[in-house]
């Protein structure tokens, strides 16, 4: 299979928990029926953006792996026969909460896990408070549609993350994601923070050679504390191909599910003509591995 198809599922989210779960299913549906054979739904699909505030109810939200959500998606991913990366948050044990996204097998098993490594904690994106860090490394995970990359939200900024999934064979970086602007914001603000979450995405597919796939909520969510101005997440779910070249973008504003077709034999022509791998000094990087250079 040369041709890879994929489905990226943007979507915005409220409180009702079951109409969430109904658009990612009604977006999967949409995917497979343009032949798609992996579908990406966003960060937290399930749910409202709930940190935005530190409220120790949300944790009400979590849910064991496997558990329900694990169940309802490998379901669909067995009648689709669709390679899913689903998104929630992982009650690990009490106490104990990851930001997880799991990659469901088309015959709706479990092909594996990944935990969120990077954990932000900023104004409207108070993270820490619910998820600790992931302990599965950057390990990609081998699926019936290549082995996949996956990484999630706060982790695309870091080009650690995307080399090291990259030199340990990943053909494809997968980002679910969940990222906005705070309303106060100028427009000019808006856009220059918008273009540098695409460029940095675009870099890494550059610098690896591979494609990227992220996918970002939309639409504007409340701050449920009325405390800040709540977060409007900007959309613009984008697939790139190995030297950055954007393929398809979706709307900043609406639901929409992207098709789009990846080349799975462009990574090793592209690497053949810029080998970076190669040409890595990997004799100098040893300062890689602190804070910062004093």
């Amino acid at each position: 299979m040369n041709i890879l198809r994929v489905g990226l599922i943007q979507q915005r989210c409220t409180d009702n928990r079951q109409a969430n779960i109904d658009t990612s299913i009604r977006g999967l549906r949409e995917a497979a029926a343009q032949g798609a054979h992996l579908a990406v739904l966003q960060e937290l699909h399930g749910t409202p953006y709930f940190c935005q505030t530190e409220d120790t109810g949300c944790f009400d939200l979590a849910e064991p792996i496997p558990g329900p959500s694990t169940e309802l998606f490998g379901a669909v991913a067995k009648e689709l026969g669709l390679v899913i990366v689903t998104s929630l948050f992982e009650r690990r044990a009490p106490g104990l909460y990851h930001n997880t996204a799991v990659v469901l097998e088309a015959d709706g098993s479990i092909a594996g896990c990944y935990r969120k490594m990077h954990i932000p904690d900023d104004p409207g994106y108070y993270e820490k408070f619910y998820f600790t860090p992931g302990d599965l490394g950057f390990t990609p995970i081998p699926t019936s549609v290549g082995r996949l990359g996956v990484l999630i939200c706060w982790d695309q900024w870091y080009p650690e993350a995307a080399r090291l999934m990259a030199m340990a064979g990943a053909e494809l970086l997968v980002y679910p994601t969940a990222i906005g602007y705070d309303p106060n914001d100028t427009q000019d603000e808006q856009s220059r923070q918008r273009e540098a979450w695409m460029t940095i995405q675009r870099g890494h597919a550059i610098a690896n050679g591979i494609p990227v796939l992220s996918v970002n909520r939309v639409g504007f969510e409340p701050d449920p504390s009325g405390v800040g101005a709540g977060a409007h997440f900007w959309g613009n779910s984008l697939a790139a191909g190995c030297q950055g070249e954007l393929l398809a973008v979706a709307d900043t504003e609406r639901e929409q599910v992207l098709v789009v077709d990846l080349d799975r034999q462009r990574s090793e022509k592209i690497r053949r003509i810029w080998p970076y791998l190669r040409d890595r000094r990997i004799d100098a990087y040893g300062d890689l591995i602190k804070r910062y250079r004093d």
